[in-house]
Parts: C-alpha cells; sequence; structure tokens
C-alpha cells in the first residue's frame, strides 16, 4: 500500500469522480485510475461501484473512506505543527447547529480574527450533529445534549427554559401561557425524531401521566417556525432561540420545569485541528 494509492482513493471519494481527482492532484485520469486499481487487486476488495454515468463508494469504500479523512486530517496537523510560527489559521470549518442563534456572536468574533477561514453552517438535530462530527463531516457541532459521550470535548453555552409558541390569532388574545393537559388537546408541531426539545418535552408530560402527540411533524426548525406562523399549531423551542418574529408570540407551559442546554461540541481526537482550536478559543472568550 503507498500514500499515493491512497491520496488517489481519497480525492476521488471525497470528489465523487476520477477526473475530478485527477484534476484536484494535477495529474492524468488514467493515472489516478491505476492507484485505486492497484490499491483495489493488492487487497482484494472492491471500493468503487462503477457504471457510465457515476462512482459511488461500496461499504468497503466508506469504511476505507473514513480512516483516509482521519490520515490525512494527521498529515495536515503534522504539517501545520512545523510551521506553526509562521503559519496563518486558514481552511474550512463546518458547524452543524441545532440552532444558529446560539453561535452568532462567536461567528462574528470568529471572522475578524480568521478572515482566511471559510466557515459554513448547516442545521441539523441533535443526533446529527454527533453522527456528522463522528464521521469527520463537520468540525464543530452546536448541539441540545449535555453529554454528548466520551468521545467529545464539550463547552457549556448557557440554559434556557422550553418554551411553546403560536401564531398570534389561534388563541385568545392576552393568552401568554398554556398548561400541559391544555398542550394535549391542541394541535401540536413537533421536530423530527431526534430532537432534544421534542425528547425532553415528552418525557416530561409523561411522567406527569399526559400523552403529547404531534399533529404535524416538521424536519427542521425553520420549517416547524414556517408551519407554526400559518397557525396549524403550536411549536416549541427554547427560549433562547425563540428570536423576534412578528408573526409569534411566546407561551410560558405552566407546571413545566425544563431548561434546554446548548454545548459546543467537538471530537475529543480532534482538538489540535487548527479551525477547531481557534474556534474554541474563540467561544471561550467571549465567555470570559
Amino acid at each position: 500500500m503507498r500514500h499515493s494509492q491512497l491520496k488517489a482513493f481519497h480525492h476521488v471519494a471525497l470528489l465523487g469522480g476520477f477526473s475530478r481527482a485527477a484534476e484536484a492532484l494535477h495529474l492524468t485520469q488514467p493515472a489516478i485510475s491505476e492507484q485505486v486499481r492497484k490499491l483495489e487487486q493488492q487487497h482484494d476488495v472492491l471500493l468503487f461501484s462503477r457504471d457510465r454515468k457515476r462512482v459511488q463508494l461500496t461499504e468497503a469504500g466508506h469504511q476505507l473512506f473514513l480512516r483516509t479523512k482521519q490520515y490525512f486530517e494527521i498529515e495536515l496537523q503534522i504539517h501545520d505543527y512545523l510551521t506553526e510560527t509562521s503559519a496563518a489559521v486558514h481552511g474550512t470549518l463546518r458547524i452543524v447547529a441545532d440552532s444558529a442563534h446560539h453561535v452568532t456572536d462567536i461567528l462574528r468574533l470568529y471572522r475578524q480574527r480568521y478572515p482566511n477561514v471559510t466557515l459554513s453552517l448547516r442545521v441539523g438535530n441533535t443526533e446529527e450533529i454527533l453522527e456528522e462530527l463522528r464521521a469527520y463531516n463537520a468540525e464543530i457541532g452546536v448541539a441540545g445534549s449535555p453529554s454528548p459521550g466520551k468521545d467529545m470535548d464539550m463547552l457549556d453555552l448557557g440554559a434556557t427554559e422550553i418554551i411553546g409558541f403560536a401564531s398570534k390569532d389561534l388563541l385568545p388574545a392576552g393568552k401568554t401561557s398554556v398548561t400541559l393537559k391544555e398542550l394535549a388537546t391542541m394541535p401540536l408541531i413537533f421536530r423530527e425524531v431526534g430532537s432534544k426539545t421534542r425528547e425532553k418535552l415528552v418525557q416530561e408530560a409523561a411522567k406527569q401521566g399526559i400523552t403529547l402527540l404531534p399533529a404535524i411533524e416538521a424536519e427542521g426548525r425553520e420549517a416547524g417556525r414556517e408551519v407554526v406562523a400559518s397557525g396549524a399549531g403550536i411549536g416549541f423551542v427554547s427560549r433562547a432561540e425563540f428570536g423576534s418574529d412578528a408573526r409569534l408570540v411566546p407561551l410560558k407551559i405552566d407546571g413545566l420545569n425544563i431548561n434546554m442546554s446548548e454545548s459546543l461540541v467537538h471530537l475529543s481526537q480532534r482538538r489540535d485541528v487548527k479551525v477547531i482550536r481557534s474556534f474554541m478559543d474563540c467561544a471561550r472568550s467571549l465567555q470570559g
């Protein structure tokens, strides 16, 4: 097994094709194909399923790709270490968050300090966030899990209570709170399974002998907000995530005493990756 073979495989998997990999590595497509063919032949394994239209990873290919992500990241860390005194922080930092509200201040400071880093932000629930971090598909997660796992480093961002929210026209004027029993009779808008807000709300209601079921299940926080704004039912968020929306009113849930904690998380074994370390430093400096 040669480094060049792994590099060829990794770039084909990363970029989704042999021609793109060849372009990125400044080689010919036949040269890339030959490196991958030798890797497969020497180890008697099929890494890609090939047809005329596209190239797809086999299960063995998926497993190797996860490992080459780690392998080439270590290579980058070695390079960064050897050039620590002169190298500016650069590259791409991928963030997956259950809500962007929790990192806007950190993002602003980070952009000021590290303008050479490209930032990408996308939304997911807690389960998806942890999966993406473990698959090396993101560097930083913003998740509502107080204990993401022993393989994760965590920075607590604080906690706020879970509240309901509804469109202004759904409930009687001046109504600012609801009970769990009232909620059980109302149309509820829940996030998808995997949402910590949903999980905590349902569990706490069950402890009080009340079953809460969704009338509509919305994929993602923004989708849920739009469904609620249409007047279809009552949604749920932490108070910090409610924000400002003239179409909506917040609702305190009487008899409910649960908070939603938020944390910055990343894989412990990646704590020395420059973009991760610099982002966490920004977050800590704001807390300080």
